[in-house]
């Protein structure tokens, strides 16, 4: 797994607590794929759309007949938040696969952004 994990990060950059913020600011998409017992343990980071992992991709490819209002076109910058930044690896890998191009993730996800401090509706 190790070894997977590390073939499909280096396909893309991945990026901080700090910077996963700024993107929001700037018009990113923040995707939280945490399944609802994390959330509803630790709480929501404000603004992101809620996604839980087996329907990602079905909700996010802008051509789907199921797609979410805000997966606007393949450009959209989209920033992946796991509990710790491992599935959002295997997520962001299999969004590129749909054209995508923009996608990352959170290193260290939702917790990392806690631990920075960031914004969490509890």
């Amino acid at each position: 797994m190790d070894e997977l994990l590390e073939r499909v990060r280096a396909g893309y950059e991945r990026i901080g607590p700090q910077d996963a913020s700024a993107a929001a600011a700037a018009g990113a998409l923040l995707v939280d794929i945490r399944y609802a017992a994390l959330r509803e343990a630790d709480g929501l980071i404000p603004g992101a759309l809620v996604i839980e992992r087996n329907e990602l991709e079905w909700r996010l490819d802008p051509r789907g007949s199921h797609r979410a209002p805000q997966a606007t076109g393949h450009d959209l910058r989209i920033v992946v938040i796991c509990n710790e930044g491992y599935a959002s690896s295997l997520a962001v890998a299999s969004l590129r696969q749909l054209g995508l191009h923009r996608a990352t993730d959170l290193t260290g996800g939702f917790q990392a952004w806690r631990e920075a401090g960031l914004p969490v509706i509890t």
